[in-house]
């Protein structure tokens, strides 16, 4: 595989070949390493405790994210995302950090991009790096106003502009893809992607886009109510390079949903689950193997072309699962027939 290739060429071209394998949970591995206030602070003067702010640690601890990244990327990882999942001016608000927002995504970019390359220089096997962006605590389909339905904490233009101010960093950074992830509100979405292709338009380069979508009950749909087809038909005017599922519930409850976008989109599909369902303190009991057993099923299916992990999984799950792929069929990408396809909270498709 050329360095020369853009990174969407390389990536397709892998992904007509094998299962590529994506990494697992950050807040996990940074959770693991029991840091106390003082290394998510480091010499930062911040007026608020800084304990949980996971991203700063990009800027005042980047050997940790940097040790995880590693891990990943020596479990068998194609693609990893930046450690920015909550690197907005919204969620750094929490912290009284928000004027930080373009150190951290650049911060955060670099050291992704550093063990990427780190790791292809071992072997000469091409990683990816994905620009990650969280939903955010706001939406923009919902009021948090049960007495006002009409009421929005923010406004599209808003949010156009605090995507924008994190694309551009990730962007800079040197990022392959920008990862629109854990998709609760569709019109989040669709503002965060148009943030997007305007951050790498102003930059002059092609970042394409990922999208995955998160269930948040048994229905199979996200909180604004979209099921996985109506998602699809919302964004696919976007043109992603890999559209998906994360985060919602273990690999088992996934595959339906999966295996229905599966069939309805004409690129690639990611797909990232829990290590099942959290147990009564919040903690992920599902060990490794039961993991990549569960994503095996999708492999026989041929529903998947990017796989890992997110809440609770560690780098011994995205080895077991790297194992199992090394024998998957890589699900070819469907031709779709042209139709005027159409979307509310359940997809319709014009018949004539």
């Amino acid at each position: 595989m050329s360095q020369q290739q853009s990174a969407a060429q390389a990536l397709r071209e892998a992904a007509r070949e094998r299962v590529l394998v994506f990494d697992g949970g950050y807040g996990t591995g940074i959770q693991n390493r029991k840091l106390d206030e003082a290394d998510y602070r480091g010499d930062l003067q911040l007026d608020a405790d800084q304990k949980g702010n996971n991203d700063l640690l990009n800027l005042t601890r980047p050997d940790v994210i940097r040790d995880i990244h590693a891990a990943y990327l020596d479990a068998g990882a194609d693609m990893i995302e930046t450690n920015t999942f909550s690197s907005t001016s919204i969620a750094l608000a929490d912290y009284k950090a928000e004027h930080l927002v373009r150190e951290v995504n650049l911060a955060g970019a670099k050291v992704a991009r550093e063990a990427a390359n780190a790791a292809q220089e071992k072997d000469g096997h091409r990683r990816f790096v994905a620009g990650a962006i969280g939903p955010t605590n706001k939406t923009l389909s919902l009021s948090p106003d049960v007495e006002d339905p009409g009421f929005r904490e923010v406004d599209f233009d808003q949010m156009l502009g605090v995507y924008r101010e994190q694309c551009d960093a990730l962007i800079e950074g040197g990022v392959d893809f920008i990862l629109i992830e854990t998709i609760f509100d569709t019109l989040n979405a669709k503002v965060a992607a148009m943030a997007a292709q305007q951050a790498a338009q102003a930059a002059g380069r092609e970042v394409p886009i990922m999208l995955s979508f998160t269930i948040t009950d048994n229905s199979g749909r996200n909180l604004s109510g979209h099921t996985v087809e109506a998602f699809w038909h919302a964004v696919r005017h976007v043109d992603p390079i890999a559209v998906g599922v994360n985060c919602s519930f273990g690999a088992d409850k996934l595959r339906p949903h999966l295996a229905a976008l599966s069939r309805q989109a004409d690129t690639l599909i990611l797909a990232y689950p829990n290590a099942g369902l959290p147990n009564d303190l919040g903690e992920y009991d599902q060990e490794a193997g039961e993991t990549a057993d569960l994503v095996g099923v999708w492999f026989k299916e041929n529903l998947v072309n990017i796989v890992g992990g997110c809440c609770g999984t560690t780098p011994a799950h995205i080895a077991a699962i790297a194992k199992a792929a090394k024998d998957a069929a890589p699900r070819p990408i469907p031709e779709v027939e042209r139709k005027t396809r159409l979307a509310g909270l359940e997809p319709f498709t014009m018949a004539a």
